[in-house]
């Protein structure tokens, strides 16, 4: 009889922590659609305040376009390729609701967003441009946004915490963030 009870409180430790595991599993996944609901919103708002704005979904991803540059003079329709180089100004934000503001920030080297965010940066080479190759050491959500982007674009990339750093905190950025980045492109190369 011991034997039994044994096996049975087995048994019952195991389905309770099959049911943890599987309601967490669900919370997780309520957090994530909760993120593409707000960025959906973000998106919605920026479209109705810009026009020409362009909406671009790639695999978990939103890149949304300002002021589209297809129809300025002077400028290639080329858009980064995998493998490419792209250099741009940056500020990122962790997504908590559907806007982004000035204390969501969490890194820039735009010197006009540091400024309006009150930050005091007294290091001018923080505000140098970046230039990265488009490969996998970016943060997926990124790496999918960046992907076709245009020289002189100005877009938001919109990714929730499934494609930025997952159940990993990172610096100051919480564990599951969904994440903004605001990026002004400079140039892009996929030679």
């Amino acid at each position: 009889m011991p034997e039994m009870n044994r096996s049975s409180l087995l048994l019952s430790a195991l389905l309770t922590l099959g049911l943890v595991f599987g309601c967490t599993k669900q919370s997780v996944q309520a957090v994530y659609d909760k993120q593409e609901t707000n960025i959906s919103s973000f998106v919605e708002a920026q479209v109705k305040k810009d026009s020409t704005a362009t909406v671009t979904y790639k695999n978990g991803t939103v890149r949304l376009t300002l002021h589209d540059t297809l129809g300025r003079e002077g400028l290639r329709a080329d858009s980064l390729s995998a493998g490419g180089i792209v250099s741009f100004y940056y500020a990122g934000y962790v997504l908590k609701g559907s806007n982004v503001s000035r204390d969501q920030l969490f890194a820039t080297n735009h010197k006009a967003t540091a400024d309006a965010a009150g930050w005091n940066i007294s290091d001018t080479t923080a505000f140098q441009i970046e230039t990265l190759p488009l490969d996998d050491s970016l943060l997926p959500g990124l790496y999918n946004g960046l992907e076709g982007v245009r020289n002189q674009d100005e877009c938001f990339i919109l990714f929730s915490g499934k494609y930025a750093y997952g159940s990993h905190t990172q610096g100051t950025i919480p564990a599951r963030s969904a994440l903004v980045y605001h990026i002004w492109v400079s140039s892009i190369s996929n030679d």
